[in-house]
């Protein structure tokens, strides 16, 4: 869950923006209503900038799918052509997940290197940039204002009033750098995109590879267009029925998980740099240094790093997981001097002249506030969730980017273009899900509740081990991702895949 996070009121209709032009939106040529003109369906490929053993195209899909005779924008397409075109199978299609991971960059510079021989020989491998993301009409907003934004722990309700006019103001902010496109970023458009993908494409039925968030889209596609997909492959899947609480407390409770794994690795690796100490001991320790301001960045002595800062790159590390050099850089931290006190430097809001007019991409809430009605009124509820996180992650302190990922909410309008519901998907092949016992970001009870809301159309395998990607774990894995896109051929029930020897 790699998860990632304006003065507008809510009657501030998405039409204001959708009727204004924006630079890589443009109106659609007049057609009969619901249907799409035939050049705008086509890709023209040609060699990417970046790799030309690769191909790039863009497609030209509605901005909004309500109004598929209106604006349209570019989304970017990426395609490695199966390496053994007597034994293409058919298209791939994948998401690496985010929100705000470029699927383009994935096909193009990583899909050699995650993939096996075979999955590149019998499948062409497309990535495509979702709306709002990379190449695909970027979500942008100003750095002089995401320079400013406050605390996500609010101490009152002054504080609370304030986070949510800021959020109100950086939304704003971002419509306005980012078009009408940023209206309609939610995964249940993506998923229209990429059936516009297919039929691109000219596939009758494609198959999907979608990782983390990129789940969610799979999960999606399958629910609304299951009689289409060939095969899917699921890893570290998101369950898009939880409410505020169930999903900041779940996400809480597998950082905490991931913590105590990596406790339990250092009591048994001599290659630990903490190992023969009580590591929670010290950990505790570090983050109530940290909270005096008693702890700097080795990287840049002048800066005090929080206690969230350093519970942040942890909660990285876990990713891998990287327990060696997590372990290595708690050590190195522990053995500071104590120093004199300073306070943690906070952004300042002055900027050089123009400044303003800077923007950075910015897609992660135009999406996730979209997809998920997390919109806590009031301090006493938003204080009661941080609660219910910090309780279950009392050494991890909750997970600073999950609880910025719902603040970063508050103050949006109530509506969502794509809120929560549990998944009912009728027509779609056998889904090969794979999910880690120990992932740090996507609790494994995600992939149980997925599982339990479609059971007929889904296949369960656990990795016994740590980390949150799946696929290149262990033979296990790989294998069985691999025999089901290939050949259709998927796990018993009731199958498992043990820990590799590093986890």
């Amino acid at each position: 869950m790699q998860l990632l996070f304006r003065a507008l009121t809510g009657v501030l209709a998405a039409g204001v923006l959708a009727g204004a032009s924006a630079p890589g939106v443009e109106a659609a040529d007049a057609g009969p209503p619901g249907t799409s003109p035939t050049a705008q369906d086509a890709i023209d490929w040609k060699p990417c900038p970046q790799d030309a053993t690769a191909e790039c195209g863009t497609l030209r899909p509605p901005v909004d799918w309500a109004r598929p005779s209106g604006k349209r924008f570019d989304l970017a397409v990426a395609r490695r052509k199966a390496t053994d075109p007597d034994h293409r199978i058919g298209a791939l299609l994948v998401n690496p997940g985010g929100p705000g991971a470029s699927g383009v960059d994935f096909a193009v510079k990583d899909a050699t290197s995650h993939f096996s021989a075979d999955i590149q020989e019998k499948f062409d491998i497309i990535g495509f940039d979702p709306r709002g993301v990379g190449r695909s009409r970027p979500v942008k907003c100003s750095e002089k204002l995401l320079d400013q934004r406050p605390s996500s722990y609010p101490r009152n309700q002054a504080e609370f009033d304030q986070l949510a006019v800021f959020n109100r103001t950086l939304r704003e902010d971002c419509r306005r750098h980012s078009g009408p496109v940023f209206d309609h970023a939610d995964t249940l458009s993506v998923v229209r995109d990429m059936d516009a993908i297919r039929r691109a494409l000219g596939e009758k039925k494609i198959n999907y590879f979608g990782h983390s968030y990129g789940t969610l889209i799979g999960e999606q596609y399958a629910e609304q267009y299951g009689d289409r997909i060939r095969a899917m492959a699921l890893t570290a899947n998101i369950d898009h029925s939880l409410g505020a609480r169930e999903f900041l407390v779940s996400s809480a409770a597998t950082a905490e998980d991931s913590f105590h794994q990596f406790v339990k690795w250092c009591e048994s690796a001599s290659s630990c740099a903490l190992h023969g100490r009580d590591v929670t001991a010290v950990w505790d320790d570090l983050l109530a240094r940290a909270d005096r301001g008693e702890i700097h960045d080795p990287k840049s002595p002048d800066q005090v790093l929080t206690a969230n800062a350093i519970t942040l790159a942890a909660f990285k590390e876990f990713y891998g997981p990287d327990w060696d050099e997590l372990a290595t850089h708690v050590a190195e931290l522990d053995a500071q001097e104590p120093k004199e006190r300073r306070q943690a430097q906070q952004p300042q809001p002055g900027t050089p002249q123009g400044a303003e007019q800077q923007t950075t991409a910015e897609p992660f809430h135009a999406v996730f506030c979209q997809d998920w009605r997390f919109r806590p009124k009031n301090y006493r509820e938003f204080a009661g969730l941080t609660k219910a996180e910090l309780r279950a992650a009392p050494h991890m302190r909750g997970t600073p980017r999950i609880h910025a990922a719902v603040a970063g909410c508050v103050g949006w309008p109530d509506e969502v273009n794509n809120p929560q519901h549990r998944l009912r998907i009728t027509e779609a092949p056998k889904i090969l899900m794979l999910h880690s016992l120990h992932d740090p970001a996507n609790n494994y009870a995600w992939a149980t509740n997925v599982h339990g809301q479609t059971r007929r159309t889904t296949v369960l395998l656990p990795y016994e081990g740590a980390g949150h990607s799946v696929y290149g774990r262990s033979d296990c894995t790989r294998d069985a991702v691999d025999d089901y896109l290939t050949e259709l051929k998927l796990p018993s029930a009731g199958n498992r895949c043990p820990a590799a020897a590093k986890n």
